[in-house]
C-alpha cells in the first residue's frame, strides 16, 4: 500500500517530479533525463497504473484519496497529501482535477509487434503540438484503431497535456516511434498496409473512395502547419482529401484526424 506523507512546504525536494508543469522545455529534460511521464486526474491516473505503469510517486489532495484508494493499494510508492493551494504553488496551475501521479517510462516496443495483427493504424509526421497528438489517440481508439506510429520529430504522447487530452488513449493504444523517417511510408507498405496519406495534393481522392476496399490500413497525417512532407506524399500508395465547403480548405489535424478515422472504420 502507499505510503502516505503530508507535505507543507512548495520546496519539498520530494516534489521535484511535480514542479514548474507549464514549463515546456524544463518539463521535456526533466522527463526524458529521468525517466518518467505524469499522469493527471482520477482516470488518466487509474488507467495509467492499470496499464502497468510503475508509479514513482502521487500528490494529491486529501479529498481525492478516497476516490483512489484501490489504485494506491496496489503499490508502495509515497503519495504526498498537500492542500490544493499547495499543488498549484508547485505546479504552477490550478489541479483541478486534484491528483497527479509520477511513473516510470517502458521501453517503446518494436514496429514489428505494434503492427502485428492491427488492421487500422494511424502515422503520424511532425505533429508538434501536444494536444493534437493526445485528441488523435483519443479518436483512434474511440473509433476502432488498433495502434499508433510516429515519426521520430513528433510529439510525445506521454507529455502530460497528450495523456489529459488522450483521456489515458495512450495506455490502451499501442504505439511506438519510427527509427526512419525517409522511407517510412515503405517500410509499412512491406508489412502488408495500404498507406493512406491525407493531404490537399492535386490528385488527392475523397477519404470515403480512398479507403474502400483496404483491408490493412495505415492512415498517414502531417503537422500542423505545412501538412504532409514531400517525400511523404509521394512514397504514399493513395492520397485523400476531406471534401471542403464555404471556402475552407482543411481542418485541424485533430479533427481532420476524427472525420477520417470515421470514415475507415466504415470501409
Amino acid at each position: 500500500m502507499a505510503t502516505f506523507v503530508e507535505v507543507d512546504a512548495a520546496d519539498d525536494p520530494r516534489l521535484s517530479d511535480y514542479r514548474d508543469l507549464r514549463d515546456v522545455s524544463l518539463r521535456k529534460h526533466v522527463e526524458a533525463t529521468h525517466g518518467l511521464f505524469l499522469a493527471e486526474g482520477e482516470k488518466v491516473v487509474r488507467r495509467s497504473v492499470e496499464a502497468g505503469h510503475v508509479p514513482r510517486s502521487f500528490l494529491m489532495a486529501p479529498r481525492w484519496l478516497d476516490g483512489l484508494a484501490d489504485v494506491l493499494a496496489t503499490t508502495d510508492a509515497p503519495c504526498y497529501v498537500v492542500s490544493e493551494q499547495l499543488a498549484e504553488e508547485v505546479t504552477g496551475f490550478h489541479v483541478h482535477r486534484g491528483a497527479l501521479a509520477s511513473l516510470e517510462r517502458q521501453p517503446l516496443p518494436p514496429l514489428a509487434d505494434v503492427l502485428a495483427g492491427a488492421r487500422s493504424v494511424l502515422v503520424l509526421e511532425e505533429i508538434v503540438d501536444h494536444t493534437n497528438v493526445g485528441a488523435i489517440f483519443r479518436s483512434g481508439a474511440a473509433l476502432g484503431f488498433d495502434a499508433v506510429v510516429l515519426a521520430p520529430r513528433c510529439a510525445d504522447p506521454l507529455y502530460r497535456r497528450a495523456v489529459k487530452v488522450a483521456m489515458g488513449a495512450v495506455f490502451s493504444l499501442p504505439w511506438t516511434r519510427l527509427d526512419d523517417w525517409y522511407d517510412a511510408l515503405p517500410l509499412l507498405s512491406s508489412y502488408g498496409f495500404t498507406t493512406v496519406a491525407l493531404t490537399l495534393a492535386d490528385d488527392a481522392v475523397d477519404v470515403e473512395d480512398a479507403v474502400r476496399g483496404v483491408d490493412r490500413l495505415a492512415l498517414v497525417l502531417g503537422s500542423e502547419g505545412h501538412g504532409l512532407s514531400e517525400r511523404w506524399q509521394a512514397t504514399a500508395d493513395r492520397r485523400a482529401v476531406i471534401p471542403m465547403h464555404h471556402g475552407i480548405d482543411s481542418l485541424n489535424v485533430a479533427a481532420a484526424s476524427a472525420v477520417a478515422c470515421y470514415v475507415a472504420a466504415r470501409r
